[in-house]
């Protein structure tokens, strides 16, 4: 399996590590505070669900920043200019 669709080992402590309740936590994702409950207590989430969390909390994207046009020109500059993005994705670690 990819990383990004990699499982969240344990949500309950990825929650509270960011110290939110279960609504705060689950709302950012467009989920119910009783569908993260089950998704916590061990039910199977879905690839779109698992991907959020995942981009939210693990990675820290903000979504309300993100736009597509700049997603366009990563992938633009990944492809065209490797060398260009492989230098600045190193610069920022």
């Amino acid at each position: 399996m990819s990383r990004q669709f990699s499982n969240i080992e344990n949500l309950r402590e990825l929650r509270l590590k960011f110290g939110l309740s279960q609504t705060e936590f689950w709302s950012a994702v467009g989920i119910t505070q009783t569908g993260g409950s089950k998704y916590e207590s061990g039910r199977s989430m879905p690839r779109p669900v698992r991907e959020l969390v995942r981009l939210i909390y693990v990675e820290k994207v903000d979504l309300a920043k993100a736009k597509r046009i700049d997603l366009e020109i990563v992938r633009m500059l990944k492809e065209q200019h490797p060398e260009i993005y492989k230098s600045i994705k190193e610069s920022i670690k």
